[in-house]
């Protein structure tokens, strides 16, 4: 089935990210062949999806992925790009929750990927602006120094090419530096792009503009079906972060939204490494350029999925920008999303309780890059019947009390609490006309709770603002323009269509008329 409308340069949320302002050729749309079956349908089109569908197709295996809007409409259009040997998991945290064994597990494959990345655009000609950078990680008090210390030491023994600093990168004041060697950045939608292209050059089929609402297990085959078709396979990867439905990932896993800004500096003078400080937030700093122009990229603000104050992390964000570099204009700034695990490591395998041939990649924390072609060659080697050094490490099964019990009871103590505190405290409104333009709402409405907005012409939309997943209310996500859940990150478009995460419906759509035409004649 073909479809010629198809866009890679969107994404998912009303701000463009600074990587769908570049000119890329969209790779070409496949149709379904419902009588194929295939031996791996890999869902979703982000880097973990694409990756694995190449690497497999690569060695032989006939594979389709399904993407329910473009490749590259989730995190990885909406990443800042760095590849690093460190992660947001630190490794003296990794020897205290696991090993020092583990810690050099880790080192090792960070680096792995980092030198796959750099093979595949060096072997297939993608110009993808990849470049290796020094990383400066910086103090700016006594704990983080401390902090910093207990970092290089367990770093070195991991094997990470790592040392101490006389300079951070950045014209922002530093008690201690941390330099990391052999760093690298890219374009990742021009990556991901030419990747998938390769894949189709090889075989593989895309099908993009196609959500997969369930699947199906009978005598070995699964049955994948969308709203127009049914597509059959012997396995299935879902690339998607969370998988989708009720599931123990769900619980294990907390979604977070971070920000970005690109800018153009006065001075013209743009950082030539990757830097980041330790601030709780940490911010985290790069360069670009794009058709020519040079762009400072600058992240932070992060805060829990459905929670906080996205405009004003976006003020957060900016003023700190302002204190440091001179900027003569704020070019792009957007947000996006990724997963923490609840013990720091990923969950990448068979999915816990599904059937079998069905495996997921998710919890990448701030590092879904280096992670998700991680997990792409995990699952793909699990699907080959090769060994894997993080098969067992990975596993979404594992369960580590020590690691992740106090995370686990967090996280869900806080999705109790917004299921039933949300459910309270609506703000009651009389007439619709109490409601701007291009503004959203959870509201009481005659004794209805509903999900309201209004778009610049006055047109309302009004939806059901339980989440299709488990049940929690949804907020307003007024820079994204967006409806997210607090709980395990759904998030859905102003017209109630599932954007991303768990959830496997669309909010339900209320037919305001018939609220406002039952009032008038009580």
């Amino acid at each position: 089935m073909k479809n010629n409308e198809t866009e890679i340069n969107r994404r998912d949320g009303a701000n463009a990210s600074m990587w769908q302002a570049a000119s890329i050729n969209s790779v070409a749309k496949d149709y379904a062949d419902q009588e194929e079956i295939y031996d791996t349908l890999i869902i979703g089109g982000g880097i973990t999806g694409i990756t694995t569908a190449y690497l497999l197709q690569k060695q032989g295996k006939h594979c389709a992925l399904v993407e329910a809007k473009n490749l590259g409409f989730g995190t990885t259009g909406g990443t800042t790009a760095h590849l690093n040997t460190f992660l947001d998991t630190t490794y003296p945290e990794i020897d205290s929750d696991f090993s020092k064994e583990t810690s050099g597990l880790i080192a090792e494959g960070t680096k792995k990927m980092i030198e796959m990345i750099s093979t595949n655009v060096q072997e297939l000609k993608i110009d993808a602006d990849f470049e290796f950078k020094m990383a400066y990680l910086f103090s700016q008090n006594e704990k983080e120094t401390k902090e910093l210390q207990s970092i290089l030491e367990s770093s070195q023994a991991a094997g990470v090419a790592v040392s101490e600093a006389d300079e951070n990168g950045v014209p922002i004041p530093y008690d201690h530096v941390l330099r990391f060697e052999n760093q690298a950045q890219f374009h990742p939608l021009k990556y991901i792009t030419a990747l998938a292209k390769e894949f189709e050059k090889l075989g593989g089929k895309i099908i993009e503009q196609t959500f997969i609402h369930s699947t199906e297990l009978r005598e070995d085959i699964h049955y994948a079906k969308s709203d127009n078709f049914t597509l059959q396979a012997k396995n299935i990867v879902y690339a998607t972060h969370i998988p989708p439905g009720i599931n123990i990932l769900s619980l294990r896993n907390a979604p977070y939204r971070s920000y970005v800004l690109a800018v153009k500096l006065n001075s013209g003078e743009y950082p030539d490494c990757l830097a980041y400080d330790m601030q709780e937030p940490y911010h985290y700093f790069r360069s670009h350029e794009i058709d020519g122009q040079q762009y400072l990229i600058i992240g932070g603000a992060d805060h829990k999925t459905g929670h906080g104050d996205p405009l004003k992390a976006f003020e957060d964000l900016q003023d700190y920008a302002k204190k440091y570099f001179d900027i003569g204009e704020i070019s792009y700034k957007w947000s996006s999303q990724y997963y923490v695990p609840v013990d720091g490591l990923p969950y990448v395998g068979q999915l816990p309780g599904g059937d079998k041939g069905i495996y997921v990649a998710t919890g990448f924390n701030g590092n879904g890059m280096i992670l998700g072609s991680l997990s792409a060659v995990l699952i793909s080697d699990l699907i080959l019947g090769k060994e894997n050094p993080y098969e067992k490490l990975f596993n979404p099964s594992r369960l580590k009390p020590i690691a992740g019990f106090a995370e686990f009871v967090k996280e869900n103590a806080d999705v109790a609490y917004h299921f039933v505190a949300d459910r309270f405290g609506a703000e009651i409104i009389k007439s619709t006309s109490e409601l701007g333009k291009s503004e959203g709402k959870i509201v009481e409405f005659d004794g209805e709770k509903l999900a309201l907005y209004k778009d610049n012409d006055g047109k309302i939309t009004a939806l059901n603002p339980v989440c299709t997943h488990a049940g929690c209310i949804v907020n307003w996500n007024p820079a994204e323009k967006t409806w997210d859940c607090p709980c395990h990150g759904g998030r859905f478009s102003v017209d109630g269509q599932v954007l991303t995460g768990p959830p496997q419906k669309d909010l339900g759509s209320i037919p305001l008329e018939e609220l406002e035409s039952a009032r008038n004649k009580k």
